[in-house]
Formats: C-alpha cells, sequence, structure tokens
C-alpha cells in the first residue's frame, strides 16, 4: 500500500478574508499588496452603482451598472450581501463567489460593516469568513490619507470623516484588529492571519482521508 499522500488529500475550502475600514485607512492598498505576494489569492469584484473613476477599469476594479439594472439583481438573490455607502450600491455576485471557495480558491474583499455582517447572516458563507478590521493610527493621519489620495472634494472628505465615527464603531464584531502605522507591517500580519486560518481543521476537505491513510485503513 501506498502511503504517501496523493494530491486530493490536501484539497481544501476556499475562505472570505473581509477587509473593512473607515475610507483613507487603506485596505484597499493593503488588499492590493496582498494580492501581489500571496498565491491562491483573487479579489471579489463588486457591482456598484456609482460613477467610474479615471483609471478604473469596468469589470476589472467594479462590474459599474446603473441603479434599475443593481435593484433587479438584488431582488433575484443574486448578491451574497450589498449595501447602500454614500449614496451608491455595492453588492458581492453570489455565483462566482461560490465557485471559487468550492474549488480551493481564497477571495480577498473590500467591503464596509454593512456587507460584513450579510456575510456572517448567510447560511453557507457565514463559515467561510474571516473578517479584519483596519484602523488608522490617529484621526490626523487618516484626513491625511484622504486629502493624499485626491479623489473627493473637501465637502466628501468632510463626510467621510463624519461617517469615520460610525465606522469605527464597529471594529468589536471582526474576528481581527489592525492598526495601519506601516503598509509593510500590516501587510506581513494579512499573511500571517491568512496562513493560519487556511490551517483551520474545518477548512480541509482532504483531511479525514489523510489521517484515514495514516491509521492505515485505506
Amino acid at each position: 500500500m501506498n502511503n504517501h499522500a496523493n494530491s486530493n488529500v490536501y484539497a481544501r475550502r476556499g475562505l472570505m478574508l473581509v477587509l473593512s475600514s473607515p475610507s483613507g485607512a487603506g485596505k484597499t492598498t493593503l488588499a492590493k499588496a496582498l494580492l501581489a505576494r500571496e498565491e491562491n489569492l483573487r479579489m471579489s469584484i463588486s457591482f456598484t452603482t456609482r460613477l467610474r473613476r479615471a483609471k478604473e477599469v469596468d469589470g476589472e476594479d467594479y462590474n459599474f451598472v446603473n441603479e434599475t439594472k443593481f435593484k433587479k439583481m438584488a431582488e433575484a438573490g443574486e448578491f451574497l450581501e450589498y449595501a447602500q455607502v454614500f449614496g451608491n450600491y455595492y453588492g458581492t455576485p453570489r455565483i462566482p463567489i461560490e465557485k471559487a471557495l468550492t474549488s480551493g480558491s481564497d477571495i480577498i474583499f473590500d467591503i464596509d460593516w454593512q456587507g460584513t455582517q450579510q456575510l456572517e447572516g448567510d447560511k453557507t458563507a457565514g463559515k467561510d469568513l474571516v473578517s479584519v478590521f483596519i484602523l488608522p493610527p490617529d484621526n490626523d493621519e487618516l484626513e491625511t490619507r484622504l486629502r493624499t489620495r485626491a479623489q473627493d472634494t473637501d465637502e466628501e472628505v468632510k463626510i467621510r470623516m463624519a461617517k469615520a465615527a460610525d465606522e469605527l464603531s464597529h471594529y468589536r464584531e471582526y474576528d481581527y484588529i489592525i492598526v495601519n502605522r506601516y503598509v509593510e507591517e500590516s501587510v506581513q500580519l494579512l499573511q500571517k492571519i491568512l496562513g493560519a486560518e487556511r490551517l483551520r481543521a474545518n477548512r480541509q476537505s482532504g483531511l479525514h482521508k489523510f489521517v484515514q491513510i495514516l491509521r492505515g485503513e485505506t
């Protein structure tokens, strides 16, 4: 009998790594950096009703749709989660995410606390969820980052700063907390979280078979 594990012994269901934070705390920067370093990790591409910004690519950064289309998709149950943020709708498509998780791929999400709550409450998605809340080092730095990225008007920056206090109040709902002082440090922490969560026994769909082999039962 060959006691060596074959390839499907290590089969694993994928996980959903959710990053949330107030606008400007750096979650998008961290997500992109993590994607560049980690194999078998892909970005969830949300649908949104907001206008496409310069340099954004439809189908890569977001799937841009009008509000009528978005609401039809929501009514048809096509989203794992969706929410209205700063007057625009954002939603995660259900079918492509489920296919990716079943094939063993990990998915990273850049969504807010409302979306995270919906994922936690989903019968299927809840068990696949790993949530991380990104905190800024202080309010001054948060405002500086918002202004430096030059995506918002002065009025929009004020609105985002005012909303940050409410967003920050949801940090207790997350599995992990990272204070994003330095990008490199934060990315390394995310890699540690991802590595540990990938090893959880309940994600190892091939673990039972492997143990059977070790016990000489097959």
